[in-house]
């Protein structure tokens, strides 16, 4: 055993010690950051041995601290193919629990359990452990949205996804007089149990398939997404909007509004929550404002809106649709940075070397009036010095914008462009999973699909909001308070090995220790290659979830040691949190600058801030009220591209093999990024030899090879609504240029598709701050498998 193995082991066995992520126990070890691979590697080994053992989230322990635990309380997710795991509710407990068919009794995707551990011997140096779950300790939800069929004389429901895999009986429905195919809300009256289905009555009637924005109200019941304000909330933000007057507050605000401030959003936005400013200050250096709408000052702590706010967490985002945080006369209105009105603000100013190396910051509250209200792509022309600028009131020609403001997006693409080569060498991810934004019609239906934009400017605001991001965790930090932070662990060691399979997999040589760097390189190597959406996905895979959290954990995917989230206080909760503190810290600055005292250890002390067990619990709750979100998002997009593609039964489209699994092939359509399945009954005139290990599939009788990464061109053969599911067909095998498991081998190769099988069927301003953009560009955060 190496010096470095015994040293991990006798402070994982310490008394004192407490379950930690590798980085975490890195640093209490004191190992430098050239030591972290060895690191790694010496984990990985005492893994295998049996010495340590990995947690749930990646958290290292000693075996003794599961011995004589038979029993772990967490949260159920079934797979559609009728296994699951339980995630324990205590880190510490226990890794994710597997749960075989048959074993959740009545237990659904959501609900909280009891479940015993019943080992099943060992495979290489590992425990193996199964699970059953034997008490369900509360229910995750009780009401199912989904469409109404009927079968002879019996009345169902089907609920949409895949939470309840079963039909609901609903005898109620034959005499409420609707049609087979009606989305309605279905409540439980009983759970279903082993041979018995569930049954429900129904509590609410969405409207008949297809209806203008039924799909909308199915996806928000089915993800319990609030829906009006309460009375006393609209009321509050009617009094904040009436009592505003901005010349009321300068005494306590700096006056920034005769400079040159602008503000860079996407073309249909309505809300305008982070501006710019940029100027060379005394030595030469450069001194970045960011300055974030000051909602704190409209929404008082443990008021009606306040609290209102706190309960939806986030707004939420759907193509042609928002869910407010805050109503919107105050999200669009007085709180929004509109131009040429004076707005309220919370201001981080933050100096730079000739390196784009942060150098001192200070804050303050201040009052600002936009210069320019600009979008991406108007930005993006000015910055290249276009001579018709594009606007969406018709093109203007650049002579119509002010020097000032032209000099300014200059100045701002350089410093960006520096900042983002600082990050890149600290170690920064930058995943490239390009979006599409979906074009909707009168009656809410996808009429197309366009690419997002690519312009730098995105990428110029994200560096600046990270940046911003930081300076704050950093003073909070600094002056020891407990704050809640946007924290993203490192990777699991069996989600990197897993990673490091499928790269292989998929052609590519990698390191054997997959630090960010190499995984950087890595995807900048696949740039523009077929197989480069399904690698950047897996790595997405293969990175813990961010989430909110008072513990100091850093942020993997950023290289980031300090990170919050400062940059939407209109649209995150977790940003009015930092907020309200940064506010505490500059009054009690001013205190101390008036003849006040300082703590015994020369900082700055705040009242009234949150106790660390109060964080936790918050940034829980925060941390699901933006998963729910996303997945409703992500829900609903689905819904839109499928209706869509329910009625091109027969056409084809270009797509690439992402995933070969035992049952089949899944492959994303490129229009429309979406993901369809072949069975391998269904695939062409041959018998498969399935290699999932290899990602990839060879036929019997013709020798083709078939492997992630490929390029083919696929016919739509089946659309099922309610459990989201896309059935393809490959009609091409175009092969890729480049190796791999396909490596062209069958390119060309025309191949005639099966007969369909029928249908078989009874925008937005997007959310942006910190380390993530709609267009998924550097989206490496909130995923968790």
């Amino acid at each position: 055993m190496s010096e470095l193995e015994k040293k991990i082991l006798e402070h994982v066995a310490s008394a004192g010690y407490r379950p930690q992520q590798p980085r975490k126990l890195a640093d209490e070890l004191e190992l430098a950051e050239p030591s972290y691979q060895q690191f790694r590697t010496a984990l990985r080994d005492l893994m295998h041995q049996g010495r340590i053992i990995l947690g749930a989230r990646g958290a290292i322990m000693p075996p003794s601290s599961t011995q004589g635990r038979n029993e772990i309380i967490g949260t159920f997710r079934q797979n559609r193919k009728g296994f699951g795991f339980v995630i324990p509710t205590d880190p510490s407990s226990h890794a994710d629990l597997y749960i075989g068919r048959g074993e959740n009794g009545t237990a659904l995707t959501g609900d909280v359990v009891r479940a015993r551990i019943i080992h099943r011997g060992e495979r290489d140096g590992k425990s193996l452990c199964e699970g059953r779950i034997v008490e369900i300790l509360k229910r995750g939800k009780n009401r199912f949205v989904g469409s109404l069929l009927r079968q002879d004389h019996t009345w169902l429901v089907m609920p949409d996804g895949n939470t309840l895999p079963e039909p609901i009986l609903t005898p109620d429905a034959a005499s409420r007089h609707l049609k087979p195919g009606t989305k309605v809300v279905v409540e439980l009256t009983r759970y279903p149990e082993s041979g018995q289905r569930g049954q429900g009555v129904i509590t609410d009637v969405l409207g008949e398939a297809g209806e203008k924005d039924v799909d909308l109200r199915s996806v928000l019941v089915q993800f319990n997404l609030p829906d009006a304000f309460p009375d006393a909330a609209w009321q509050q933000a009617r009094d904040a909007v009436d009592r505003f007057d901005p010349s009321s507050d300068m005494a306590r605000r700096e006056d920034l509004s005769g400079m040159v401030i602008c503000t860079i959003d996407p073309d249909d936005a309505k809300d305008y929550d982070d501006a710019i400013s940029l100027r060379q200050v005394e030595g030469g250096d450069w001194e970045l404002g960011v300055h974030i709408a000051d909602v704190s000052h409209f929404v008082p702590e443990g008021s009606a809106l306040d609290e209102e706010a706190r309960e939806r967490g986030n707004s939420a985002y759907f193509p042609g649709f928002v869910i407010p945080m805050l109503p919107e006369i105050l999200s669009n209105g007085v709180c929004s940075l509109q131009e040429g009105v004076p707005r309220l603000c919370k201001s981080a100013f933050i100096i730079y070397d000739d390196q784009a190396r942060p150098v001192r910051s200070r804050f303050a509250s201040t009052i600002i009036r936009s210069a320019n209200r600009l979008r991406y792509r108007e930005a993006q022309a000015i910055i290249d010095a276009e001579k018709i600028i594009p606007h969406p009131d018709g093109p203007r020609p650049i002579g119509q914008y002010k020097p000032e403001v032209v000099s300014l997006l200059g100045q701002m693409n350089d410093l960006a462009t520096r900042l983002q080569k600082r990050r890149r060498e600290q170690g920064q991810l930058v995943l490239d999973l390009p979006e599409v934004e979906l074009v909707l019609d009168e009656n809410g239906r996808v009429a197309d699909a366009i690419p997002e934009d690519q312009s730098f400017t995105h990428t110029l605001i994200e560096m600046f909001m990270v940046e911003a991001n930081e300076a704050v965790a950093r003073l909070l930090d600094g002056i020891d308070v407990p704050f809640l932070r946007r924290v993203h662990p490192d990777p699991d060691l069996d989600a990197s090995s897993r990673l490091r399979m499928f790269v292989e997999v998929a052609g590519h040589r990698v390191p054997k220790d997959l630090d960010r760097k190499a995984l950087q390189k890595l995807l900048d190597s696949i740039k523009g290659r077929p197989e480069a959406f399904a690698i950047n996905l897996a790595v997405l895979k293969s990175l813990t979830r961010a989430e909110y959290s008072p513990q100091p954990v850093g942020h993997y995917a950023l290289a980031s040691e300090h990170y919050c989230h400062f940059t939407s206080p209109i649209r995150r909760y977790a940003d009015l949190t930092i907020h309200r503190l940064l506010d505490k810290y500059l009054e009690a600055v001013e205190a101390v600058e008036a003849g006040g005292r300082r703590n015994r250890r020369g900082k700055v002390e705040l009242d009234g801030v949150p106790s660390v067990d109060d964080l936790v619990q918050l940034g829980r709750h925060l941390s699901f009220t933006e998963r729910r979100a996303e997945d409703a998002e992500r829900e609903l997009r689905q819904v839109k591209v499928l209706e869509l593609l329910s009625g091109k039964i027969g056409e084809e489209y270009l797509g690439v093999i992402t995933g070969i699994t035992g049952f089949g092939i899944f492959i994303q359509i490129k229009d429309y990024l979406i993901d369809g399945l072949i069975r391998y009954e269904d695939l062409m005139d041959d018998w498969w030899d399935v290699d999932e290990r290899a990602g990839a599939i060879r036929g019997q009788r013709t020798g083709r090879k078939i492997g992630i990464g490929d390029v083919v061109k696929v016919s739509i053969v089946k659309v099922d609504m309610p459990r989201r599911e896309l059935d393809l067909a490959i009609t091409e095998l175009l092969g890729r240029s480049g190796g791999g498991p396909g490596g062209g081998a069958v390119a060309g190769a025309r191949i005639e598709r099966p007969a369909p099988r029928g249908k078989e069927l009874s925008k937005s301003k997007s959310p942006r701050g910190g380390e993530s953009r709609r267009n998924r560009q550097s989206k490496v955060r909130d995923r968790r498998r």
